[in-house]
């Protein structure tokens, strides 16, 4: 998908939602568990329900891969189920993948090419090298960790390198923007980190940013807006625990469709507000 189709879609749908697919088998409702494959029923009824109000979904592989073959087994069913949608929404494998060029080069055939999700993310302390292997698919996307939303980021994204003068995490935007383009790149913001977007995008101006950390991890949608937003929108929200785990009950579906739907229209009135749309 390239950018001016997710643009497209952002428009079409009035939103730039991201579902976020945290699957944990042991937070799913119980009644589920009796089936087969308790957690790919789960997700399918939580993207039946979201799929008018979202964009994008977003698998975290650590819930599946920790669960071996039968995890890897409701992963891939859940990546052919989300491909009978077709052009309706983005894919993002949440794997975080990062290595020396030719295991890079693996893992991008894997999720890239096998899996066939649009977008990976992937670390960037191992540098160019380490990133390249995942640019080389034709209106594919990598989403580089740049700024995250939990509280250890400030461990080693904040620091400041006393020559430059730059904090860690611009000195990964400076340098990787030059790996790829606004066209097959996105980065990582957390939406905890709001107020530091104003400076981020004076670096990336035309990136998109995924931007984790609304809802449950207490990020502000207004204010990701206020700071992030830019000619075509430019963000891609995640929200996981806050809609898809909202309830354990029977009705879980139903509640995830409310708070997909709330998100949706909270961004719609941004966009408007905006002349996005």
């Amino acid at each position: 998908m390239t950018r001016a189709e997710i643009f497209e879609l952002i428009k079409l749908k009035r939103s730039f939602l991201c579902v976020g697919l945290d699957s944990d088998i042991e937070k799913i409702p119980s009644h589920l568990l009796e089936l087969d494959d308790p957690v790919f029923a789960f997700n399918k009824q939580i993207i039946d329900a979201t799929i008018d109000y979202t964009i994008a979904y977003k698998p975290n592989l650590a819930f599946y891969e920790s669960r071996g073959s039968e995890g890897i087994q409701s992963l891939e069913k859940t990546i052919d189920y989300l491909d009978s949608f077709q052009d309706e929404i983005f894919t993002i494998a949440d794997a975080k993948r990062g290595d020396i060029g030719n295991t890079s080069s693996q893992y991008a055939k894997a999720f890239l090419e096998t899996y066939g999700f649009d977008a990976i993310t992937v670390a960037p302390y191992m540098g160019e090298d380490s990133v390249s292997p995942f640019l080389g698919f034709k209106n594919k996307w990598v989403v580089l960790l740049a700024l995250t939303s939990n509280k250890g980021a400030f461990d080693f994204q904040t620091l400041v390198n006393e020559e430059s003068g730059k904090k860690l995490y611009e000195e990964v935007l400076e340098t990787s923007k030059k790996w790829g383009s606004a066209d097959n790149m996105m980065y990582v913001v957390g939406a905890t980190k709001a107020e530091m977007l104003a400076e981020i995008r004076k670096i990336i101006p035309e990136h998109f940013l995924l931007v984790p950390g609304i809802g449950a991890q207490g990020g502000s949608l207004e204010e990701v807006a206020k700071y992030g937003l830019n000619k075509q929108c430019g963000l891609i929200v995640n929200s996981s625990r806050g809609i898809i785990f909202k309830s354990s009950e029977k009705d879980f579906a139903k509640v995830a469709q409310h708070e997909a739907k709330l998100l949706q229209k909270e961004m719609e009135l941004i966009l408007k507000s905006n002349k996005l749309i």
